[in-house]
């Protein structure tokens, strides 16, 4: 009674329930706890004192990583990923007015696109860290197989398992032979069939298809080739165009281009030395037919000269027949026509002459272009400035109502000009595009009705500007081709690094890495057993063939005994039982730790056969 009463005195104490469990407040339960685990027989709770990985932890982990298939697959999928918006979006590098234009018509879109790189998708930052992760991923998984592979070329193939019976193919008989002479036949045979054999034991042991891994080695190197000429070209590449009027010529100096580009590791220096001259063009054209006006043939006839006082030779330039010269290639990429135009000014002097490229609009060769005149003075001798703007066509109809050519052949030229005098622009402010006339500061010349100045003109005729103005003569045509020399680095070692991918990977598919063994004992009848077995290390169709060849073979040095008829019923009966020769069976469960000679690690490079790249 006493204990009881305490208890809820105890319990009113401490402003707790009455009806507790005996009353007790939330730290004496805890002691109470802690006490009887004490006495408690039972085991306790242990925390795992887990060690962290630390700097060099993290380094290792993220290195496996890196270097797995699954990250390397990843990484390739990215690649590809990446390769879309180069492929789709105009780049700079290749055609930087293109991309301007992008730009006017997608206003929204453009400013994003800078921010990611999409202009220029291969030399950017996210596409650089793909390409440079994936050639340390390649090469941290290659270096490492590669000496896998050395040790496997220089260790000797695995002993014979205890029970070959257990094999996927197996064959038996017996013989008259003895064991050495089958063992030697059999070593004999198989090195013949350029196994790699040796006898151990009671056995000789033979392996083929090591080409197998060295393919596989070889793709990859060949990838790495790969990667490192594709970064070469990039890095010290060149690529500049240059348009070249009929007659006129080019050296090889970056101010001779009409727009040039290179690698961030490209120097002046590196160009070849060498120059053209562009002596005659010709292009043929389809005249008759459905494919009437189609072009059939290009040729640019230049005479070219390498280094200095080199002397000059003649040659020919077609499409995808560039000339080559040192390192560089000349492509010949466009042609077209310039018109010869003479223009005087106000005084009657020669303010210019010379033909003028006018660039191609159509598949006709419908081709617009400017004339610029800036050592020009009016009749009244005020220095001032000349633009005429306007249409060429190399095949004009009159009777067809339109301007524009009839075909692309050079059969009834004609131009159409606009004559502005003002400020050309060309003497300050940003570069101009020499083939774009800038009308802001220019006002055109007036007809005696009032209307723009403009005229038609045929080869021999003048326009005459008004008020004694000058004049312009057409005085014929000429034509231009445009050339684009190319410097590119690494051609040779990215072919020869594709030829050997696509080599190594044929190898790393189609040969099979397989083992065979041959075994030979006395039996207790005195006669002589022989098993033989194989293995495929890979799925090999071909292995019970093989096997089937190497026994039929070997019977000319361990032909078959003859046996009574019942012990050959009776071998017939335990053959069948077991794997016959030239059957593929299914292997027991421990076939493979048996074919490694009974033990895990007679042969620990081949865990790791295709587990890598």
């Amino acid at each position: 009674m006493s204990t009881t009463g305490t208890g809820a005195d105890a319990g009113q104490e401490t402003g707790g329930p009455a009806g507790d469990a005996g009353g007790a407040p939330e730290g004496a339960a805890r002691e109470e706890r802690e006490a009887a685990a004490q006495l408690s027989t039972a085991p306790g709770e242990e925390r795992l004192n887990v060690p962290s990985l630390g700097v060099i932890g993290w380094v290792r982990w993220f290195w496996r990583q890196l270097t797995s298939m699954r990250v390397a697959l990843i990484l390739l999928f990215l690649l590809s990923l990446g390769a879309i918006p180069g492929s789709v979006i105009p780049q700079t590098p290749v055609d930087a007015l293109k991309v301007e234009k992008f730009r006017e018509q997608h206003e929204t879109l453009a400013p994003l696109y800078d921010k990611l790189q999409l202009f220029d998708v291969y030399t950017s930052v996210w596409f650089s860290a793909i390409y440079i992760l994936l050639f340390i991923s390649l090469v941290g998984c290659i270096v490492p197989r590669t000496w896998q592979f050395v040790g496997q070329l220089r260790a000797r193939p695995p002993r014979a398992p205890r029970k070959l019976d257990r094999m996927p193919v197996y064959a038996t008989w017996r013989t008259e032979a003895d064991p050495e002479t089958v063992r030697e036949a059999a070593r004999q045979l198989l090195r013949k069939r350029r196994f790699r054999a040796h006898v151990q034991g009671d056995a000789v042991a033979s392996e083929k298809g090591y080409l197998r891994e060295a393919g596989n080695l070889a793709f990859h190197i060949a990838l790495i080739v790969l990667l490192l000429a594709f970064a070469s070209g990039q890095l010290w590449k060149s690529e500049g165009n240059k348009l070249v009027v009929q007659g006129d010529g080019f050296s090889n100096t970056l101010t001779q281009y009409d727009d040039f580009q290179s690698g961030s590791l490209f120097t002046a220096d590196m160009l070849d030395s060498f120059g053209f001259r562009l002596k005659d063009f010709h292009a043929t054209y389809e005249e008759s037919g459905p494919n009437k006006g189609t072009a059939r043939d290009f040729q640019a006839d230049v005479a070219y000269w390498e280094g200095g006082d080199g002397k000059e030779k003649d040659t020919t330039i077609k499409v995808n027949h560039p000339l080559e010269l040192g390192s560089s290639k000349v492509y010949l990429i466009a042609n077209g026509f310039a018109p010869v135009v003479s223009v005087k000014d106000g005084k009657g002097n020669v303010a210019y002459r010379g033909p003028v490229p006018f660039l191609q609009q159509d598949n006709n060769q419908t081709s617009s272009g400017v004339v610029k005149v800036t050592d020009y003075v009016d009749a009244k001798g005020r220095k001032d400035q000349l633009g005429f703007q306007g249409f060429f066509v190399p095949d004009f109809a009159p009777n067809s109502g339109t301007m524009f050519s009839q075909s692309p052949m050079l059969k009834n030229p004609a131009m159409f000009l606009t004559a502005y005098h003002g400020n050309l622009g060309v003497d300050g402010g940003p570069a101009q595009n020499v083939y774009q006339l800038d009308t802001e500061n220019m006002t055109k010349f007036k007809a005696p009705d009032g209307s723009p100045f403009a005229k038609k003109l045929t080869p021999g005729d003048t326009m005459k500007l008004p008020n004694g103005a000058g004049s312009l003569k057409f005085e014929g045509v000429k034509e231009w081709a445009n050339f684009q020399v190319s410097h590119q680095v690494g051609n040779g070692w990215a072919l020869g690094g594709a030829l050997a991918a696509i080599f190594g990977l044929a190898g790393s598919l189609f040969i099979q890495r397989r083992r065979v063994w041959v075994r030979a004992v006395a039996g207790a009848d005195g006669r002589t057993v022989v098993e033989a077995a194989g293995l495929g290390r890979s799925e090999s169709s071909r292995l019970p063939d093989e096997l089937a060849a190497l026994v039929a073979a070997m019977q000319d040095a361990a032909p078959q005994a003859t046996e009574p008829a019942d012990d050959a019923a009776a071998a017939k009966d335990a053959a069948d039982e077991k794997h016959p020769t030239g059957r593929q069976g299914a292997p027991h469960e421990d076939a493979g730790t048996e074919a490694d000679g009974g033990t895990d690690s007679a042969d620990p490079a081949e865990s790791s056969e295709g587990a890598g790249k």
